[in-house]
């Protein structure tokens, strides 16, 4: 009996340790340079130049200057209603720091509202809009940002602003600046260090919330001196703790507070990794962003209630489209339903047991040797009468398409994304060849316009053989998954569109994807021939997300 329970405890110590969050896998803070070189620094010393102050066009804009290394940027602050950003830019070098586009909703800047100033001093700037007002305190640059005559928000209260300015390689450099190696694959950082970091303070508020996605609580607890810090970059994380500030497949670099006389909230538009510290302070809930590369751009919502700040964030990314009826039901998904009388088994034992469902769902098990949008013809020999069969009973089907394409030229999609040019390159200009569930992958440059345009022209029943009107799409995998790759996905060094780092749009690469193929459901719905004049809705569901998902495709959930 002894030995039976001993095996027992052994078997199940096995199983917990297989199922364990790789922590090894991962980084932390202290395994990451600019994290490291910024956590928790004070005493920065930047402050604006008064003489450069103007509110010409309505925004206010300044100097901002870091005094210890004699470097500039620009400062610019708007306001559109109750909605401020703040935007703090290198001055054009030779590469531009990366600003992402096809986020924000269009026409935000026609709703741009002038500034009022109330008080201009040799040490202060003050101006308002409505009911909204801030003070730029130029020596020690601080933004205050009061509502309603009370006072909301503070930016760099604790000298924690930095920006590592763009700067020529020398001898005698932190190694980190210029190269860094993690579990054996090496960034080669040809930029050098990017990072910026920023703290605020929500005065009054006791807890704050935001930054998905992680399993921990709603409030998020304070991590400075305490846990690793709250972190935002997109990975294919199977495993993972329970109560941690790692972060999962999505971020949306959104932080909201709440006290007694209103709710704040706030946005910073940045695809680069973060990290953020939480800190509960006598003043308010105090923060610490830190981003790897990218410019500041930070909007503030000044609400003053919940509803309000929602309110502000959806004119900013835009609202949630409306789903599809069936995607308020229940949907049947697993790994895997073998073969086609698996599939009509299923169904069948729905009916049989008076189950109601409206969706089976089909994963990559169904496609000839995991090339997306083919069907395996020896499991799968008859999709389409399977579609119309399952459909006849006012049921879809949804199937897996990943954006790592298989290197096989006989595929496809690859011959014609070869021939065009439309994967991400490396460094030396090559194709970038991933490993992921085909085993030898591309992966589509979803950041180019043109890219996405092409992609969305693959949904249609003559392009997808053996789709129906009643199949829908599952974008698995975009964080992006490579298992070869450092953290389980892409190098930072490789290169997008415009000569764009990945390191600086890692957490739009999903976002894109999942983008590109709702824009292929759209066209297909237009379609009078399959739905008739009143067309289709699309149906995407996206593991990984970034700020607007939610607009581009019917459905945004993790799986």
């Amino acid at each position: 009996m002894m030995s039976v329970l001993v095996l027992l405890m052994c078997c199940t110590l096995v199983v917990q340790q297989s199922l364990a969050f790789k922590e090894q896998d991962f980084k932390k803070c202290a395994s990451n340079g600019f994290c490291q070189r910024n956590r928790g620094v004070k005493g920065t010393k930047y402050s604006v130049d008064p003489s450069s102050i103007s509110t010409g066009g309505g925004a206010l804009t300044a100097t901002l200057s870091n005094t210890a290394a004699s470097v500039q940027f620009n400062l610019t602050v708007k306001a559109y209603g109750p909605v401020l950003r703040v935007i703090v830019d290198e001055p054009a070098a030779e590469k531009p720091r990366y600003q992402i586009p096809d986020i924000l909703m269009p026409g935000l800047e026609e709703n741009q509202t002038a500034w009022e100033t109330t008080q201009a001093t040799a040490h202060t700037w003050s101006g308002k809009v409505g009911g909204v007002a801030v003070k730029l305190t130029f020596a020690n640059f601080k933004l205050e940002v009061l509502v309603k005559n009370k006072p909301a928000l503070v930016l760099n209260s604790r000298s924690m602003f930095n920006i590592e300015h763009r700067r020529q390689k020398q001898e005698g450099d932190p190694a980190d600046w210029w190269e860094e190696t993690f579990n054996g694959h090496t960034d080669s950082k040809p930029l050098g260090p990017q990072a910026i970091s920023l703290d605020m303070v929500f005065l009054g508020s006791q807890h704050i919330y935001g930054l998905p996605e992680r399993a921990t609580n709603l409030a998020l607890k304070p991590t400075a001196g305490v846990s690793e810090p709250y972190r935002l970059y997109n990975l294919d994380v199977f495993e993972y703790e329970h109560s941690s500030p790692f972060g999962l497949y999505g971020a949306i670099p959104v932080m909201l507070a709440h006290n007694e006389d209103m709710t704040i909230g706030t946005f910073w538009l940045n695809a680069a990794e973060m990290y953020v510290d939480v800190e509960s302070a006598k003043a308010g809930q105090a923060v610490q962003w830190i981003s790897e590369s990218g410019v500041l751009d930070l909007f503030v919502m000044t609400g003053p209630g919940p509803a309000d700040v929602t309110q502000q964030y959806a004119s900013l990314t835009g609202t949630t489209a409306m789903p599809q009826l069936f995607a308020l039901a229940y949907h049947q998904c697993r790994w895997n339903y073998k073969d086609e009388a698996d599939a009509y088994a299923v169904d069948a034992g729905f009916d049989e047991h008076n189950i109601p469902y409206d969706v089976l769902w089909l994963d990559i098990e169904h496609t000839d040797g995991k090339r997306y949008m083919t069907w395996d013809k020896r499991l799968f020999p008859n999709p389409i009468p399977m579609l119309q069969d399952i459909a006849s009973r006012g049921r879809k089907m949804v199937t897996i398409v990943d954006p790592h394409v298989k290197r096989d030229l006989n595929y496809y999609i690859h011959k014609e994304a070869t021939e065009k040019k439309y994967y991400v390159k490396k460094r030396d200009g090559g194709e970038f060849d991933g490993w992921c569930w085909p085993g030898s992958s591309s992966y589509l440059d979803v950041t180019s316009p043109v890219v996405r345009e092409w992609w969305a022209t693959q949904f249609t029943p003559n392009k997808y053989k053996g789709s129906t009107k009643d199949l829908y799409i599952w974008n698995d995998m975009n964080e992006p998954s490579v298992f070869n790759g450092p953290e389980i996905t892409m190098h930072k060094d490789i290169v997008h569109f415009g000569d764009v780092e990945h390191r600086d749009v890692h957490n739009i690469f999903g976002y894109y994807y999942h983008l590109a193929t709702a824009e292929g459901l759209l066209n297909r719905g237009k379609l009078t021939d399959l739905y008739g004049k009143d067309g289709d809705r699309p149906f995407v569901l996206s593991r990984s997300f970034f700020a607007g998902g939610d607009r581009s495709a019917g459905t945004i959930h993790l799986c």
